[in-house]
């Protein structure tokens, strides 16, 4: 059930098992920075005090953890979750290794367009409660569902209600009705439709890979989105290998998304670069994709993200645990390097130092899990782990009776 308090000025949580704060200053001295038998003062939205619980001040409300383990937030650094429709048949086609006609991407398309925006704004909602309640509370909304400039405009409007961090994604895919003018569709993309889109947006993105656009294609897109006051993004190399990561950087995108498929050149182009690698292996999982090759990003050096994907036709998931769960399984990832990119990581690509980590003055955004440790994430895959959620200082999600 959710739990908010708006009356709470002052929120202390003690007794912490096993406190996460990603300051590698603190604790243990690992990028974790774990505190154990710690607490954590929440004040004004903002992280007040952190110490040990036997030197706690008081607060207007208090919470005992019993031991359990507290981590930052989820960064939930890339999203589609305004739509209309699903697409169960087009996975349980894929999973059967059948083939499927149904149309993809443009069945969204055409599910969204006709969709009201009350709708699209009540399924969103929908989905961002549920991030909560796996522990998100940063979380990016891109469009790019709907493909003309009246369609684009509102899915941003949606998104903007939800999130500061909204990507205006036009150039996902060419719509059937420009398939004989690609040119044109590029041209209203960053033209009249980047016009109408960019006062709702933050970030622009492009998908530059095998059947998306061509680096010629993506490279004007970002431009163009740049001299509009937009920061760049990229979705890239997934399908193939192909300029997308070097395109990123070229811009300094905050984050090349995907990253399935990459040269030695573009480990060191990222690893010299500020553009984190985001890695989305429920994506991979979804489509039986090979998965990105997490070990080998962060032994190159480079900043590595885990983010969610969600979406109706390839990543119909909003959990971070299981994201994390599938890159320490599948992409070699340690436990503390998986719960790093699902926070501090996500931050990176969001080009945010607000969250991500638990310090004073950062926003405070942190999660109660109901066992004592961070590697029951990745030790206890599927299982309901998040006790209680706060974003802003605020209970937003509770799920645990011991206070």
């Amino acid at each position: 059930m959710t739990g908010r308090r708006d009356d709470v000025a002052s929120t202390l949580i003690t007794g912490i098992g096993e406190l996460v704060t990603n300051d590698a200053a603190r604790g243990d001295g690992t990028p974790l920075g774990i505190l154990h038998d710690a607490a954590i003062v929440l004040e004004q939205g903002a992280v007040a005090w952190v110490g040990a619980s036997s030197e706690a001040p008081a607060a207007d409300e208090r919470v005992d953890a019993g031991g359990r383990c507290v981590i930052p937030g989820f960064v939930d650094s890339h999203t589609h979750i305004v739509f209309a429709g699903e697409r169960s048949a087009e996975f349980a086609a894929r999973m059967a290794g059948e083939p499927y006609t149904g149309g993809g991407i443009a069945t969204t398309v055409a599910a969204t367009r006709a969709a009201s925006t009350a709708r699209l704004r009540a399924g969103a909602e929908r989905l961002v409660a549920e991030a909560v309640e796996s522990g998100t509370t940063t979380i990016e909304i891109k469009s790019g569902y709907g493909l003309t400039t009246v369609d684009e405009a509102r899915l941003l409007l949606v998104a903007r209600e939800l999130t500061e961090d909204t990507t205006f994604l036009g150039a996902h895919t060419v719509p059937p009705e420009y398939a004989n003018d690609r040119a044109g569709y590029v041209a209203l993309v960053t033209g009249d439709m980047l016009e109408a889109c960019a006062p709702f947006a933050r970030w622009v993105d492009v998908f530059c890979d095998r059947g998306a656009f061509d680096e010629d294609e993506a490279r004007a897109v970002l431009r163009a989105g740049i001299a509009a006051g937009l920061r760049p993004r990229l979705h890239g190399n997934q399908l193939e290998h192909g300029p997308g990561v070097r395109l990123a950087v070229e811009l300094d995108a905050a984050s090349a998304d995907h990253c399935n498929h990459l040269t030695g050149a573009d480990l060191s182009a990222l690893a010299d670069s500020d553009t984190v690698a985001t890695l989305l292996p429920a994506s991979d999982f979804s489509t039986r994709a090979p998965y990105a090759d997490a070990r080998r990003l962060i032994d190159a050096g480079v900043t590595v993200a885990l983010a969610t994907d969600c979406n109706p036709g390839t990543s119909f998931t909003t959990s971070m645990p299981l994201c994390i769960a599938l890159a320490v399984r599948e992409m070699r990832m340690t436990p503390a390097e998986a719960l790093v990119a699902a926070t501090a990581g996500g931050a990176r690509a969001l080009r945010r130092d607000d969250v991500g980590v638990i310090a004073e003055g950062r926003r405070a955004d942190l999660v109660l899990l109901d066992a004592p440790s961070h590697v029951h994430l990745a030790y206890r895959p599927g299982a309901a782990l998040v006790a209680g959620t706060w974003k802003r200082g605020q209970r937003v999600f509770w799920r645990s009776t011991r206070t």
